[in-house]
């Protein structure tokens, strides 16, 4: 063990020492309702009310609060997250001291709806395209300039379904062939993150099924991450478009990525774009 890491591991069992003292103090027996039995020289539950509460032993909670070297499981970090009636960020936060990744919020943020302040800036960003997509990769809101650049349409809802499944999308890509397997070493990085989430798999599955460019490129098991890419599409009014990509994560949900694309200079593509939009023409043939 290096210096650098038994003084960050030195650190952490420090941080999770105090976290865990403050999130007791700030709860009563009454809180939880237990009964208050005898005379409380500290405020809060004692330990044992905690262990109690999570249905660990006393000896172990007391060695967790200390910061001792034991081994922890997520279904005991649940329960004492439970019983300390901790905030979602704070359980996240539990998990990380205590050495393990934090599990994902539990559904995530499917189902939570796109708001006002998010929309506006994705229809702020026109004339350039702008996608939000979700964990799944699911198309949560595309602005006006992305349906006609990129061939979105109505029955689009994943951008990786349409990426292998749509022909005039593929069509409309000058590099698809070279930029396929980034895209699914990309999206293998962000379902490792899940290995339990059935909707991963369920995606994973439906695809490989009705494409076997997908299942092939996915047998390689390559892994790759979201970075700043070039973006080039040929539409059929206005000719070749380049677009400068950048993938910014919304902070207040997790698994939401915005994607923001700008003309890359030099290319005219900035003059093709507003000739094109201006023209109200549909999707790239």
């Amino acid at each position: 063990m290096t210096s650098e890491y038994a003084a960050a591991t030195r650190q952490r069992r420090e941080q999770l020492r105090d976290f865990l003292r403050t999130c007791r103090a700030r709860l009563t027996p009454a809180d939880v309702g237990m009964p208050t039995v005898g005379r409380r020289r500290t405020p809060g539950l004692r330990r044992e009310e905690v262990a109690v509460l999570a249905g660990v032993g006393v000896s172990w909670y007391t060695w967790l609060e200390q910061g001792r070297d034991i081994n922890v499981s997520t279904e005991v970090l649940d329960a004492i997250s439970r019983a300390l009636r901790l905030s979602e960020p704070e359980r996240a936060h539990l998990y990380l001291l205590a050495g393990l990744n934090p599990p994902a919020q539990a559904g995530g943020a499917r189902g939570a709806e796109v708001t006002p302040e998010l929309r506006q800036l994705i229809d702020a960003w026109l004339p350039r395209p702008a996608i939000l997509q979700d964990r799944y990769w699911n198309l949560l809101a595309v602005n006006e300039s992305a349906r006609t650049v990129f061939g979105y349409d109505d029955v689009d809802h994943n951008c990786l379904i349409t990426f292998f499944t749509n022909a005039r999308y593929r069509a409309a890509h000058a590099h698809w062939a070279a930029v396929a397997p980034a895209v699914v070493a990309a999206f293998r990085a962000d379902a490792a993150h899940s290995p339990a989430d059935p909707e991963f798999a369920r995606l994973i599955a439906d695809l490989s099924s009705v494409s076997r460019e997908f299942a092939e490129l996915w047998a390689r098991h390559e892994v790759g991450a979201h970075t700043q890419a070039v973006k080039a599409v040929h539409h059929s009014e206005v000719g070749d478009l380049i677009f400068d990509k950048t993938t910014l994560a919304v902070a207040d949900r997790p698994g939401w990525r915005l994607e923001l694309y700008n003309p890359r200079p030099g290319s005219g593509t900035g003059d093709r774009l507003d000739r094109l939009l201006g023209a109200g023409v549909g999707a790239p043939a």
